[in-house]
């Protein structure tokens, strides 16, 4: 394995939120690891090829700074970095658009990255009020793909 694909795979695991990779070629192994933010614990519940949804505050609490009222929307962030997809597969209607009403878990994109599909879901029921036109572009770990309200 070359240097540029070691490269490569790093700048992967430093983009997404998994904490260990290890790539096989030929008769090279490489294992990456990369230490969670202080105050996580290291356990995945999500399952097998789903990335879990980080919402905007607890609770799913945002503040209006307008009115200063709290209202109920959750930010659906990207997790991980990748390509998004809006569609389950290319010429297919998008899992969602603006102001349909969605269920807690139900998938809203999928983020492709390194050939792996990761379904990423409401974080509860409600309308989606805001959603980016992104369709088959990269987004990285952190960008705001949705809001649910």
């Amino acid at each position: 394995m070359d240097v540029s694909k070691i490269k490569i795979l790093i700048e992967f695991v430093g983009r997404s939120n998994i904490t260990e990779l290890t790539v096989t070629e030929k008769d090279t192994t490489v294992r990456i690891f990369r230490s969670l933010p202080s105050g996580k614990d290291g356990t995945d519940t999500a399952e097998a090829g789903e990335a879990p949804v980080h919402a905007g505050m607890p609770d799913h609490q945002l503040k209006n700074e307008n009115t200063g009222l709290a209202s109920s929307l959750a930010t659906v962030v990207a997790p991980i970095f990748g390509v998004l997809h809006a569609a389950p597969a290319p010429g297919e209607d998008a899992f969602v658009k603006l102001g349909d009403d969605v269920e807690a878990g139900q998938t809203l994109f999928i983020i492709e990255a390194m050939k792996v599909f990761n379904k990423i879901t409401a974080p509860c029921a409600g309308r989606i009020t805001r959603l980016i036109n992104a369709d088959g572009a990269e987004v990285e770990a952190g960008d705001v793909l949705a809001e649910v309200g």
